[in-house]
């Protein structure tokens, strides 16, 4: 397994990021954003190193409310069901465009103008609302596994369960946790890393996990509601990657996403979930290339 070439933990948008690099720092720089209470440790090295050999100074790092980032600990408690059932947000103490920021932020304490901007679930929200705010800052999109509202996500009664199942409280207990929702929400068409996912639990738990972060990211999208209009005017090169067996965000999502955005690439990958399984990587890392590629 690749190692960062550098890491830290710098001011952005009022907020501590920390974040990680991967590839030369004269190279071409592409920010990966990682979904719900996901730390970025979730975007695999290898598949970083990866982008790095073709060319990118890859910046991994972890939104606010995960991982070594700020955490919002002094928040008021996220009333998710009243988001879900009376549609009331206002217990949302930020937004996807705040989280938005927290990217540019990280771009501007590294002392990059732009960057191309890859983002999965979540992670694809964010970037769409970094494209669609500052255009001249993103030098590409690509939106893996992601929607442009909240409605389209239409997940599975299994992966919605995964979503909503108690956070663990023990570091064996949370292994199983992993291990049983990549079983549901990840890939059929490909085995499952579960020494990687093994690995990856106890890296998790030794951060240290916060189900009240993850509750206000979720809150979060609540609150940033529909962004069609917003995606309907990205200009920039983009591309939509899903999967046809995602159950947590369905593809219909995702072909919403490239029907928005005028010009952009969409590459449905046959079997692939809510995951990257390392099987598809080189595929998906020849899409991210060619789209850079367009941006020129």
């Amino acid at each position: 397994m690749v190692n960062p070439s550098g890491s830290g933990v710098v001011p952005a948008n009022g907020m501590k990021i920390a974040y990680e690099t991967f590839g030369e720092r004269g190279d071409r720089p592409l920010i990966m954003v990682m979904g719900l209470g996901a730390s970025m440790l979730l975007w695999h090295p290898d598949l970083c190193a990866m982008l790095a050999g073709r060319g990118f100074f890859v910046i991994r790092y972890d939104n606010r409310d995960v991982g070594r980032s700020t955490h919002l600990t002094d928040a008021p408690p996220a009333d998710l069901m009243g988001a879900m059932m009376r549609g009331d947000v206002s217990s949302a103490s930020y937004s996807l465009d705040d989280m938005a920021e927290d990217g540019f932020g990280l771009l501007d304490a590294l002392d990059l103008t732009a960057a191309h901007v890859v983002g999965a679930s979540m992670g694809g929200m964010i970037a769409q609302v970094m494209a669609a705010r500052h255009p001249e800052r993103v030098l590409s999109l690509t939106s893996i596994m992601s929607t442009p509202a909240p409605a389209l996500t239409n997940p599975t009664p299994a992966a919605t369960a995964v979503l909503m199942q108690p956070p663990a409280t023990t570091r064996e207990a949370a292994i199983t946790q992993m291990l049983e929702a990549s079983r549901i929400i990840g890939s059929p068409g490909y085995p499952a890393d579960e020494q990687w996912r093994t690995e990856l639990a106890v890296q998790l738990w030794d951060e240290g996990p916060d189900p009240a972060g993850t509750s206000r990211q979720l809150m979060a999208i609540y609150a940033s509601g529909d962004r069609t209009e917003a995606v309907r005017g990205i200009g920039i090169p983009t591309l939509v990657i899903h999967g046809d067996s995602d159950p947590l965000i369905n593809v219909s999502a995702g072909r919403r996403t490239a029907e928005l955005i005028a010009g952009s690439g969409l590459l449905i990958i046959p079997g692939m979930g809510h995951d990257l399984p390392r099987q598809v990587w080189p595929e998906l890392v020849d899409a991210i290339v060619a789209v850079a590629d367009r941006a020129g």
